[in-house]
Protein backbone atom coordinates (compact mmCIF):
# COMPACT_ATOMS: atom_id res chain seq x y z
CA UNK A 1 0.00 0.00 0.00
CA UNK A 2 1.25 3.66 -0.62
CA UNK A 3 1.91 6.19 1.96
CA UNK A 4 -0.87 8.29 2.35
CA UNK A 5 0.40 11.58 0.66
CA UNK A 6 1.11 14.59 3.02
CA UNK A 7 -1.73 16.78 4.06
CA UNK A 8 -1.09 20.62 3.03
CA UNK A 9 -0.31 22.87 6.10
CA UNK A 10 -3.25 25.09 6.74
CA UNK A 11 -2.82 28.43 7.68
CA UNK A 12 -2.33 29.42 11.15
CA UNK A 13 -4.61 30.60 13.95
CA UNK A 14 -4.18 33.91 15.76
CA UNK A 15 -1.30 33.96 18.10
CA UNK A 16 -1.63 31.90 21.31
CA UNK A 17 -0.29 33.47 24.68
CA UNK A 18 0.89 29.91 25.67
CA UNK A 19 1.76 26.68 23.57
CA UNK A 20 2.29 23.63 25.80
CA UNK A 21 3.75 20.30 24.07
CA UNK A 22 3.13 16.94 25.82
CA UNK A 23 0.14 16.48 28.67
CA UNK A 24 1.68 14.27 30.99
CA UNK A 25 0.54 15.09 35.28
CA UNK A 26 2.88 18.31 34.94
CA UNK A 27 1.58 20.08 32.25
CA UNK A 28 -2.17 18.92 32.93
CA UNK A 29 -1.57 20.53 36.10
CA UNK A 30 -0.64 23.79 34.67
CA UNK A 31 -3.51 23.74 32.13
CA UNK A 32 -5.59 23.07 35.17
CA UNK A 33 -4.59 26.35 37.06
CA UNK A 34 -4.28 28.18 34.05
CA UNK A 35 -7.99 27.55 33.00
CA UNK A 36 -9.65 30.05 35.57
CA UNK A 37 -7.24 33.00 33.49
CA UNK A 38 -9.46 34.09 31.37
CA UNK A 39 -7.38 36.11 29.63
CA UNK A 40 -4.78 33.58 29.21
CA UNK A 41 -5.22 31.90 25.98
CA UNK A 42 -3.64 28.40 26.32
CA UNK A 43 -3.79 25.36 24.04
CA UNK A 44 -1.81 21.46 24.29
CA UNK A 45 -0.73 19.16 22.47
CA UNK A 46 -0.28 15.39 23.19
CA UNK A 47 0.39 12.98 20.43
CA UNK A 48 -1.48 10.09 22.54
CA UNK A 49 -4.89 9.78 22.08
CA UNK A 50 -5.43 10.21 25.17
CA UNK A 51 -4.56 10.84 28.90
CA UNK A 52 -1.86 7.66 30.08
CA UNK A 53 -0.32 7.67 32.80
CA UNK A 54 2.21 4.65 33.21
CA UNK A 55 -0.52 1.87 32.54
CA UNK A 56 1.79 -0.52 32.69
CA UNK A 57 2.58 -0.21 36.24
CA UNK A 58 -1.00 0.50 37.69
CA UNK A 59 -0.70 -2.69 39.84
CA UNK A 60 -3.71 -3.64 41.74
CA UNK A 61 -2.94 -2.27 45.51
CA UNK A 62 -0.01 0.08 44.59
CA UNK A 63 0.45 3.75 45.93
CA UNK A 64 1.71 6.57 45.14
CA UNK A 65 4.27 7.39 46.85
CA UNK A 66 3.53 11.21 47.52
CA UNK A 67 0.07 12.30 49.97
CA UNK A 68 -3.50 12.86 47.94
CA UNK A 69 -2.71 16.53 48.29
CA UNK A 70 0.20 16.34 46.08
CA UNK A 71 -2.52 16.25 43.38
CA UNK A 72 -2.21 18.23 40.11
CA UNK A 73 -3.55 21.62 42.24
CA UNK A 74 -3.95 21.92 45.67
CA UNK A 75 -0.76 23.03 46.65
CA UNK A 76 -1.12 26.27 44.66
CA UNK A 77 -5.00 26.51 44.88
CA UNK A 78 -6.80 24.01 47.39
CA UNK A 79 -9.92 25.93 46.18
CA UNK A 80 -9.77 24.63 42.76
CA UNK A 81 -12.17 22.92 40.79
CA UNK A 82 -10.11 20.26 39.64
CA UNK A 83 -8.94 19.08 42.76
CA UNK A 84 -8.65 15.42 43.99
CA UNK A 85 -10.88 15.98 46.96
CA UNK A 86 -13.49 17.76 43.88
CA UNK A 87 -13.06 14.75 41.72
CA UNK A 88 -13.94 12.02 44.55
CA UNK A 89 -17.41 14.76 45.57
CA UNK A 90 -17.83 14.49 41.72
CA UNK A 91 -18.20 10.63 41.87
CA UNK A 92 -20.17 10.80 45.18
CA UNK A 93 -16.84 9.20 46.72
CA UNK A 94 -15.44 11.93 49.20
CA UNK A 95 -17.64 10.01 52.21
CA UNK A 96 -16.50 6.57 51.57
CA UNK A 97 -12.36 8.19 50.92
CA UNK A 98 -13.26 9.86 54.52
CA UNK A 99 -13.79 6.84 56.56
CA UNK A 100 -10.87 4.65 54.77
CA UNK A 101 -8.06 7.28 56.11
CA UNK A 102 -5.91 6.80 53.29
CA UNK A 103 -3.15 9.56 53.00
CA UNK A 104 -1.79 7.59 49.83
CA UNK A 105 -4.08 6.67 47.41
CA UNK A 106 -3.86 3.94 44.72
CA UNK A 107 -1.62 4.57 41.36
CA UNK A 108 -4.95 3.67 39.55
CA UNK A 109 -7.11 6.27 41.31
CA UNK A 110 -4.73 8.93 40.63
CA UNK A 111 -4.42 7.73 36.84
CA UNK A 112 -8.72 8.09 36.99
CA UNK A 113 -8.45 11.27 38.42
CA UNK A 114 -6.24 12.92 35.82
CA UNK A 115 -8.37 11.46 33.38
CA UNK A 116 -10.99 13.06 34.70
CA UNK A 117 -9.38 16.61 34.71
CA UNK A 118 -8.21 15.84 31.08
CA UNK A 119 -11.80 15.05 30.17
CA UNK A 120 -12.92 17.84 31.35
CA UNK A 121 -10.74 20.81 30.21
CA UNK A 122 -10.81 22.13 27.23
CA UNK A 123 -7.83 23.14 25.18
CA UNK A 124 -6.35 19.90 25.60
CA UNK A 125 -5.55 18.68 21.89
CA UNK A 126 -4.63 14.70 21.94
CA UNK A 127 -3.26 12.94 18.94
CA UNK A 128 -1.38 15.94 17.86
CA UNK A 129 1.98 15.06 17.28
CA UNK A 130 4.68 18.42 17.52
CA UNK A 131 7.16 18.15 14.71
CA UNK A 132 9.27 21.11 15.13
CA UNK A 133 9.19 24.50 17.11
CA UNK A 134 11.17 27.89 15.79
CA UNK A 135 11.60 31.56 16.67
CA UNK A 136 10.40 33.58 13.99
CA UNK A 137 12.25 36.92 14.49
CA UNK A 138 10.20 39.01 12.10
CA UNK A 139 7.07 37.55 13.43
CA UNK A 140 9.01 38.32 17.59
CA UNK A 141 6.69 34.72 17.92
CA UNK A 142 7.44 30.91 17.97
CA UNK A 143 6.26 28.82 15.46
CA UNK A 144 4.76 25.62 16.46
CA UNK A 145 4.18 22.67 14.04
CA UNK A 146 2.24 20.20 14.70
CA UNK A 147 0.46 16.35 12.93
CA UNK A 148 -3.11 15.47 13.63
CA UNK A 149 -2.94 11.95 14.14
CA UNK A 150 -5.82 9.61 13.17
CA UNK A 151 -7.12 6.99 15.76
CA UNK A 152 -4.53 4.50 14.24
CA UNK A 153 -1.63 6.86 14.77
CA UNK A 154 -1.20 7.80 11.02
CA UNK A 155 -0.97 11.76 9.87
CA UNK A 156 -4.31 13.30 9.17
CA UNK A 157 -4.13 16.82 8.78
CA UNK A 158 -0.72 18.94 9.39
CA UNK A 159 -0.84 22.56 11.15
CA UNK A 160 0.85 25.57 12.58
CA UNK A 161 0.13 27.70 15.53
CA UNK A 162 2.01 30.85 16.52
CA UNK A 163 2.65 31.42 19.97
CA UNK A 164 4.33 34.25 22.23
CA UNK A 165 5.57 31.37 24.79
CA UNK A 166 6.07 27.79 25.18
CA UNK A 167 5.87 25.13 27.38
CA UNK A 168 7.76 21.60 27.57
CA UNK A 169 6.21 18.69 29.05
CA UNK A 170 7.20 15.90 26.86
CA UNK A 171 8.22 13.51 29.90
CA UNK A 172 10.65 10.57 30.42
CA UNK A 173 11.16 7.55 28.39
CA UNK A 174 11.84 4.08 30.28
CA UNK A 175 15.63 3.67 29.95
CA UNK A 176 17.10 0.08 29.08
CA UNK A 177 20.44 -0.61 29.98
CA UNK A 178 23.12 -0.68 26.90
CA UNK A 179 23.66 -4.48 27.12
CA UNK A 180 19.99 -5.24 27.33
CA UNK A 181 18.92 -3.01 24.07
CA UNK A 182 19.48 -5.55 21.33
CA UNK A 183 16.91 -8.50 23.53
CA UNK A 184 14.47 -5.53 23.96
CA UNK A 185 14.11 -4.48 20.30
CA UNK A 186 14.42 -7.92 19.02
CA UNK A 187 10.71 -9.59 18.69
CA UNK A 188 9.60 -12.61 20.91
CA UNK A 189 12.06 -12.09 23.35
CA UNK A 190 10.92 -12.09 26.96
CA UNK A 191 12.59 -9.01 27.97
CA UNK A 192 10.71 -5.89 28.73
CA UNK A 193 10.62 -2.87 30.34
CA UNK A 194 8.63 -2.83 33.66
CA UNK A 195 6.34 0.43 31.81
CA UNK A 196 4.52 -2.60 29.99
CA UNK A 197 5.13 -5.16 32.82
CA UNK A 198 0.97 -5.67 33.12
CA UNK A 199 0.73 -6.12 29.10
CA UNK A 200 3.07 -8.99 29.50
CA UNK A 201 1.78 -10.16 33.10
CA UNK A 202 -0.55 -13.32 32.21
CA UNK A 203 2.54 -14.71 30.36
CA UNK A 204 5.32 -13.61 32.43
CA UNK A 205 3.51 -15.58 35.39
CA UNK A 206 3.89 -18.31 33.53
CA UNK A 207 7.34 -18.49 32.64
CA UNK A 208 8.96 -21.22 34.41
CA UNK A 209 11.89 -18.73 35.62
CA UNK A 210 12.12 -14.80 35.78
CA UNK A 211 14.74 -12.25 36.68
CA UNK A 212 13.37 -8.64 37.70
CA UNK A 213 16.57 -6.10 37.60
CA UNK A 214 16.65 -2.83 39.27
CA UNK A 215 15.32 -1.82 43.07
CA UNK A 216 13.74 0.54 43.06
CA UNK A 217 10.11 1.07 43.77
CA UNK A 218 8.50 -0.16 40.16
CA UNK A 219 11.20 -3.05 40.67
CA UNK A 220 10.05 -4.22 44.58
CA UNK A 221 6.40 -3.84 43.07
CA UNK A 222 6.62 -6.11 40.13
CA UNK A 223 8.86 -8.83 42.12
CA UNK A 224 6.54 -8.86 45.16
CA UNK A 225 3.27 -8.89 42.49
CA UNK A 226 5.37 -11.57 41.03
CA UNK A 227 6.01 -13.25 44.17
CA UNK A 228 2.71 -13.48 45.41
CA UNK A 229 1.04 -14.98 42.21
CA UNK A 230 3.55 -18.19 42.36
CA UNK A 231 3.73 -21.30 43.90
CA UNK A 232 4.98 -21.51 47.18
CA UNK A 233 7.80 -23.43 46.88
CA UNK A 234 8.56 -22.86 42.63
CA UNK A 235 8.44 -18.86 42.61
CA UNK A 236 11.87 -19.69 40.63
CA UNK A 237 12.36 -15.64 41.06
CA UNK A 238 15.83 -13.41 40.57
CA UNK A 239 15.90 -10.16 42.21
CA UNK A 240 19.08 -7.88 40.91
CA UNK A 241 20.11 -4.73 41.81
CA UNK A 242 22.83 -2.70 40.75
CA UNK A 243 22.73 -0.66 44.23
CA UNK A 244 24.82 -2.04 47.40
CA UNK A 245 21.41 -2.61 48.98
CA UNK A 246 17.39 -3.29 48.52
CA UNK A 247 17.49 0.54 50.13
CA UNK A 248 14.66 2.05 51.69
CA UNK A 249 13.64 5.40 50.66
CA UNK A 250 14.33 8.22 52.36
CA UNK A 251 10.86 9.30 54.19
CA UNK A 252 11.92 10.97 57.14
CA UNK A 253 10.41 14.64 58.08
CA UNK A 254 13.34 17.16 57.57
CA UNK A 255 14.43 14.13 54.55
CA UNK A 256 11.44 15.08 52.60
CA UNK A 257 12.18 18.96 52.86
CA UNK A 258 14.68 18.19 49.69
CA UNK A 259 11.04 18.34 48.06
CA UNK A 260 10.58 21.98 48.97
CA UNK A 261 10.56 25.01 46.86
CA UNK A 262 12.99 26.69 49.34
CA UNK A 263 15.89 23.44 48.84
CA UNK A 264 14.64 23.77 44.85
CA UNK A 265 15.81 27.60 45.12
CA UNK A 266 19.09 26.65 47.30
CA UNK A 267 20.04 23.64 44.84
CA UNK A 268 19.20 25.80 41.83
CA UNK A 269 21.93 29.09 42.94
CA UNK A 270 24.55 26.27 43.50
CA UNK A 271 27.08 25.74 41.09
CA UNK A 272 27.51 23.47 38.53
CA UNK A 273 29.61 20.84 39.87
CA UNK A 274 28.44 21.07 42.97
CA UNK A 275 24.91 20.33 41.32
CA UNK A 276 26.24 17.13 39.66
CA UNK A 277 27.72 15.64 42.64
CA UNK A 278 24.47 16.48 44.36
CA UNK A 279 21.62 14.76 41.90
CA UNK A 280 24.09 11.65 42.24
CA UNK A 281 24.95 11.50 46.11
CA UNK A 282 21.08 11.40 46.68
CA UNK A 283 18.98 8.56 44.42
CA UNK A 284 17.56 7.27 48.08
CA UNK A 285 15.45 10.44 47.51
CA UNK A 286 13.48 9.19 45.21
CA UNK A 287 15.03 6.18 43.90
CA UNK A 288 14.91 3.92 47.07
CA UNK A 289 11.53 1.71 48.11
CA UNK A 290 9.03 2.81 50.06
CA UNK A 291 9.17 0.62 53.85
CA UNK A 292 5.33 -0.65 53.37
CA UNK A 293 5.91 -2.37 50.33
CA UNK A 294 9.72 -3.63 51.70
CA UNK A 295 7.79 -4.80 54.58
CA UNK A 296 5.12 -6.43 52.55
CA UNK A 297 8.26 -8.42 50.67
CA UNK A 298 9.30 -9.47 53.29
CA UNK A 299 6.24 -10.58 55.35
CA UNK A 300 5.07 -12.70 51.99
CA UNK A 301 9.17 -14.05 51.92
CA UNK A 302 8.71 -15.07 55.91
CA UNK A 303 4.80 -16.75 54.95
CA UNK A 304 6.38 -19.09 52.49
CA UNK A 305 8.66 -20.58 55.52
CA UNK A 306 5.83 -20.98 58.00
CA UNK A 307 5.87 -24.92 56.88
CA UNK A 308 9.46 -25.10 56.23
CA UNK A 309 11.63 -24.97 53.82
CA UNK A 310 12.48 -21.20 51.75
CA UNK A 311 10.83 -19.44 49.01
CA UNK A 312 12.52 -20.13 45.91
CA UNK A 313 13.61 -16.57 45.55
CA UNK A 314 17.00 -14.67 45.12
CA UNK A 315 17.49 -11.69 45.86
CA UNK A 316 21.24 -9.94 45.30
CA UNK A 317 21.89 -6.52 45.25
CA UNK A 318 25.45 -5.04 44.26
CA UNK A 319 25.55 -6.95 40.61
CA UNK A 320 25.66 -5.63 37.36
CA UNK A 321 24.48 -7.21 33.82
CA UNK A 322 27.65 -7.19 31.80
CA UNK A 323 25.82 -8.68 28.79
CA UNK A 324 22.91 -10.81 27.55
CA UNK A 325 22.15 -12.85 24.73
CA UNK A 326 19.40 -15.40 23.78
CA UNK A 327 20.19 -18.93 24.53
CA UNK A 328 17.88 -21.84 22.59
CA UNK A 329 15.38 -19.21 21.29
CA UNK A 330 13.41 -18.95 24.31
CA UNK A 331 15.54 -18.23 26.90
CA UNK A 332 18.07 -15.29 28.01
CA UNK A 333 21.43 -15.64 29.45
CA UNK A 334 22.31 -12.76 31.40
CA UNK A 335 26.29 -12.18 32.41
CA UNK A 336 26.52 -10.46 35.58
CA UNK A 337 28.94 -8.96 37.42
CA UNK A 338 29.37 -8.16 41.43
CA UNK A 339 30.94 -4.71 42.14
CA UNK A 340 31.91 -5.91 45.77
CA UNK A 341 33.61 -9.54 45.06
CA UNK A 342 34.16 -8.95 41.59
CA UNK A 343 32.82 -12.09 40.42
CA UNK A 344 31.53 -13.06 37.90
CA UNK A 345 28.48 -15.79 36.74
CA UNK A 346 26.16 -16.48 33.87
CA UNK A 347 22.22 -16.51 34.98
CA UNK A 348 19.76 -18.39 32.30
CA UNK A 349 15.88 -17.27 32.62
CA UNK A 350 12.98 -17.45 30.80
CA UNK A 351 11.72 -13.75 30.85
CA UNK A 352 13.40 -10.43 32.59
CA UNK A 353 11.69 -7.45 33.33
CA UNK A 354 14.01 -4.15 33.58
CA UNK A 355 12.74 -1.99 36.37
CA UNK A 356 15.58 0.52 35.32
CA UNK A 357 13.67 3.61 35.83
CA UNK A 358 13.12 6.53 33.61
CA UNK A 359 15.24 9.36 32.11
CA UNK A 360 14.46 12.85 30.67
CA UNK A 361 13.29 12.53 27.13
CA UNK A 362 16.01 14.21 24.91
CA UNK A 363 14.79 17.90 23.74
CA UNK A 364 17.12 18.17 20.94
CA UNK A 365 14.62 16.99 18.26
CA UNK A 366 11.94 19.45 19.49
CA UNK A 367 14.35 22.12 20.08
CA UNK A 368 16.54 22.34 16.85
CA UNK A 369 14.67 25.07 15.19
CA UNK A 370 16.31 26.79 18.58
CA UNK A 371 19.35 25.63 19.01
CA UNK A 372 21.12 28.32 17.50
CA UNK A 373 19.76 30.71 20.46
CA UNK A 374 20.10 28.47 23.05
CA UNK A 375 21.88 28.95 25.99
CA UNK A 376 23.98 25.66 27.49
CA UNK A 377 26.14 24.58 30.84
CA UNK A 378 29.89 23.02 30.48
CA UNK A 379 28.15 19.66 29.68
CA UNK A 380 26.09 21.06 27.08
CA UNK A 381 22.73 20.65 29.09
CA UNK A 382 20.22 23.69 28.33
CA UNK A 383 20.59 26.63 30.90
CA UNK A 384 17.41 26.79 32.88
CA UNK A 385 16.64 29.95 35.49
CA UNK A 386 15.41 30.01 38.83
CA UNK A 387 11.70 30.60 36.67
CA UNK A 388 11.87 27.45 34.51
CA UNK A 389 12.58 29.36 31.54
CA UNK A 390 15.13 28.32 29.01
CA UNK A 391 18.01 30.86 28.88
CA UNK A 392 17.90 31.96 25.06
CA UNK A 393 19.74 34.43 23.36
CA UNK A 394 18.17 38.09 24.29
CA UNK A 395 17.02 38.47 20.79
CA UNK A 396 13.91 36.42 21.88
CA UNK A 397 11.39 38.05 23.87
CA UNK A 398 9.41 35.05 24.04
CA UNK A 399 9.61 32.37 26.82
CA UNK A 400 10.42 28.38 26.71
CA UNK A 401 8.77 27.26 30.29
CA UNK A 402 10.56 23.46 31.02
CA UNK A 403 8.83 20.43 33.16
CA UNK A 404 10.51 17.52 34.52
CA UNK A 405 13.72 18.56 31.95
CA UNK A 406 15.15 20.29 34.63
CA UNK A 407 16.65 17.82 37.31
CA UNK A 408 20.52 18.96 36.40
CA UNK A 409 19.39 22.68 37.36
CA UNK A 410 16.60 22.11 40.23
CA UNK A 411 17.20 19.31 41.64
CA UNK A 412 15.70 16.05 43.12
CA UNK A 413 12.26 17.57 43.05
CA UNK A 414 11.89 18.10 39.20
CA UNK A 415 10.13 14.79 38.41
CA UNK A 416 7.98 14.61 42.43
CA UNK A 417 4.72 14.66 41.68
CA UNK A 418 4.71 17.15 45.18
CA UNK A 419 6.35 20.12 43.62
CA UNK A 420 3.97 19.97 39.93
CA UNK A 421 1.42 23.10 41.76
CA UNK A 422 4.24 25.13 42.77
CA UNK A 423 6.01 24.73 39.60
CA UNK A 424 2.57 25.47 37.65
CA UNK A 425 1.94 28.37 39.97
CA UNK A 426 5.64 29.53 38.93
CA UNK A 427 5.05 29.10 35.47
CA UNK A 428 1.98 31.11 35.32
CA UNK A 429 3.20 34.30 37.96
CA UNK A 430 5.93 34.76 35.55
CA UNK A 431 4.09 34.13 32.19
CA UNK A 432 1.35 36.69 33.41
CA UNK A 433 3.42 38.82 35.54
CA UNK A 434 0.76 39.30 37.36
CA UNK A 435 1.23 36.47 40.47
CA UNK A 436 -2.17 35.02 40.26
CA UNK A 437 -1.17 32.44 42.21
CA UNK A 438 0.50 33.95 45.62
CA UNK A 439 3.21 31.79 46.79
CA UNK A 440 4.78 30.60 50.18
CA UNK A 441 7.79 32.67 51.32
CA UNK A 442 9.16 30.04 53.21
CA UNK A 443 8.15 26.05 53.08
CA UNK A 444 10.93 24.04 55.27
CA UNK A 445 11.96 24.61 58.55
CA UNK A 446 15.88 23.52 56.92
CA UNK A 447 17.70 26.22 56.37
CA UNK A 448 19.96 24.70 53.51
CA UNK A 449 22.52 27.27 53.10
CA UNK A 450 24.58 29.90 55.62
CA UNK A 451 22.90 32.88 53.50
CA UNK A 452 19.23 33.89 53.14
CA UNK A 453 18.57 33.27 49.55
CA UNK A 454 18.61 36.11 47.24
CA UNK A 455 15.49 34.66 44.64
CA UNK A 456 12.48 35.26 46.76
CA UNK A 457 9.11 36.02 46.17
CA UNK A 458 7.97 39.40 47.56
CA UNK A 459 6.57 39.22 51.36
CA UNK A 460 3.43 38.46 52.16
CA UNK A 461 3.96 38.15 55.79
CA UNK A 462 5.82 39.13 58.39
CA UNK A 463 9.26 38.53 56.94
CA UNK A 464 11.94 35.58 58.78
CA UNK A 465 15.76 36.47 59.75
CA UNK A 466 18.45 34.28 59.41
CA UNK A 467 20.98 34.31 62.20
CA UNK A 468 24.60 33.61 60.87
CA UNK A 469 26.69 30.51 62.13
CA UNK A 470 30.00 32.04 60.64
CA UNK A 471 31.27 34.89 61.63
CA UNK A 472 32.68 36.21 57.76
CA UNK A 473 35.01 38.71 59.42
Amino acid sequence: MSPKPTPPRPAAEAPRDLVGIGIGPFNLSLAALAHPLAELDAVFYEQRPGFDWHPGLLIDGATLQVPFLADLVTLADPASPWSFLNYLKARERLFPFYFAERFHIQRAQYDAYCRWVADSLPGLHFGHQVDAVRWNPELALFEVDFTQLDPDGEAEALGRSYTRNIVLGVGTAPHIPEPLKPLVEAPGVPVIHAADYLKHREQFLTAEHITVIGAGQSGAEVFLDLLRNRPAGREKIHWLARTEAFAPMEYSKLGLEHFTPDYTRYFHALTEPVRDRLVAAQWQLHKGIDADTIAAIHDELYRRTLHGGWPDAVLTPAVTVRTAGRVATTKVELHLEHVQQGARTRLTTDAVVLATGYRERPLGRILAGLDPYLRRDGAERPCIDDQFRLVLDPSVNGQVYVQNAELHTHGVGAPDLGLAAWRSATILNSLTGKDPYPLPRRTAFTTFGLERPTQLPPARHATWALTPLVDKG
